[in-house]
């Protein structure tokens, strides 16, 4: 069974109704949705996943080298801090960045997404990579 924790956002946002989160390429990135409870290879895996339009291959001002710095932020800046809330202390966190709302596990050939594994120690994300 797939469980699903929803974002909460602090503010109402452009995006979703969701806070947009600053990361340092400057683009407008917030949560879709927390998902845990999938399997991951090395045992518990949380999922933070991200709606970052400017990764569009058409029309995104965002390459994939300038999306992995904010996909190391965010996990360090934002999913490390919210593990205790969660509750868990999982042995991966991935996070990904879509230009658009898709449903976890599904994939648009039209979309374009970018996902980073993670091993947490601490106060830092360990990239893991795929």
């Amino acid at each position: 069974m797939r469980a699903v924790l929803l974002g909460v956002a602090v503010a109402a946002g452009p995006v979703l109704g969701q806070a947009t989160i600053d990361v340092p390429s400057g683009q407008p990135v917030s949560l879709i949705e927390t998902v845990w409870g999938e399997p991951g290879p090395t045992g518990l895996t949380l999922r933070f996943r991200f709606l970052a339009p400017e990764i569009a291959r058409d029309g995104g001002a965002v390459d994939f080298e300038t999306a992995a710095e904010d996909m190391a932020y965010l996990c360090e800046a934002y999913a490390l801090p919210r593990l205790s809330e969660l509750g868990a202390r999982p042995s991966q966190i991935v996070i990904s960045l879509s230009d658009r709302p898709l449903p976890f596990g599904t994939a648009d050939p039209e979309a374009t997404q970018f996902f980073e594994a993670y091993s947490p120690e601490g106060d830092r994300c360990i990239w893991e990579g795929f």
